[in-house]
């Protein structure tokens, strides 16, 4: 990866502490709609209040439901998200496809979310459109990267973006090599994963192989971008551990796994899109300055945080 000057690491106060790595208290329900694009899955704050949109995609082959808890907690901090199901009759489909269809779901958010959100929660609950953020993990993680590129093509406007242990599938793709190359006008977290480059019990090939992960997906990042990495677990653990059926048990086979608890790896990445977006959305900036202060407040292990501003 190639050096873009030096970090900003930390500022004078390293005694900050942060509840993002836990549960927020802000009630909330998941709810289905079938009538959008694609299939999605809701999480809405239940309390009266409007809140930021957050449009989220799975990785190849994976359910959304698979990230219920995470999106979850995220939800309970005072975010709506949107989990689409990008793929049907249990086929992924091609990047260029699944990018398109992200697209579609997206336009969908600006009319349709908010009659859902009526429709399903007997609340004064909005949905705060103009500030849209995309994130995705493993080639979702891809695909709102490459949404966010095409920006100019879809009328929307996106505030923050946000890959968890992306992967760019082989072939040139969105990936140049050169640092600072993505034409992305908006802050970007990109966390990674320190398992994910190693090939699994099951599988000689990793899942989030060394020049296509999330190495890559930051060093082509413009700052204000930030990286973290979640030292000791995999590219699948991020996933509700109680999924059951042979896809999930294919999915965390193919995968190198953590050992650790699996919440804790759940609550980490919850919590550090929490602060992300309290600094880049809101201006709140102690979460997310406590973290990058003392990596070890997460619950899972992290590796030193990179952080241009």
């Amino acid at each position: 990866m190639a050096l873009r000057g030096k970090p900003l690491l930390a500022t004078n106060n390293t005694n900050l502490g942060t509840d993002v790595f836990q549960v927020g208290d802000i009630s909330w329900k998941q709810f289905n709609v079938k009538t959008s694009p694609k299939p999605v899955l809701v999480f809405a704050p239940t309390a009266e209040g409007t809140y930021p949109v957050i449009l989220f995609c799975h990785g190849y082959a994976i359910s959304n439901r698979y990230y219920s808890k995470l999106l979850g907690h995220i939800a309970s901090h005072g975010f709506i998200v949107v989990a689409p199901q990008l793929f049907t009759l249990n086929l992924p489909m091609l990047g260029v496809c699944e990018v398109k269809f992200a697209e579609k779901v997206a336009s969908w958010i600006a009319k349709g979310l908010q009659p859902k959100i009526n429709e399903n929660i007997q609340q004064n609950v909005k949905a705060k459109l103009d500030t849209l953020v995309l994130a995705g993990h493993s080639k979702g993680g891809k695909t709102v990267f490459a949404l966010a590129i095409d920006q100019a093509k879809t009328n929307l406007k996106f505030s923050a973006l946000i890959g968890i242990d992306p992967v760019a599938g082989p072939g040139k793709g969105i990936l140049t090599g050169q640092a600072q190359s993505f034409n992305i006008n908006m802050p970007v977290l990109v966390i990674g994963t320190g398992l994910g480059p190693e090939p699994s019990n099951c599988s000689p090939v990793s899942c989030a192989p060394e020049g296509r992960n999330h190495v890559e997906f930051f060093n082509e990042s413009k700052p204000p971008c930030a990286h973290f990495v979640t030292k000791d677990y995999g590219h699948m653990d991020m996933l509700d551990e109680d999924t059951q059926g042979l896809r999930s048990r294919l999915l965390k086979c193919m995968c190198k796994n953590g050992i650790g608890p699996k919440d804790l790896m759940i609550r980490t990445l919850g919590g550090l899109v929490v602060a992300f977006l309290k600094d880049f959305l809101y201006n709140q900036k102690k979460d997310f300055q406590a973290i990058l202060n003392d990596p070890n407040l997460a619950p899972a292990k992290l590796e030193d945080p990179v952080f241009y501003p």
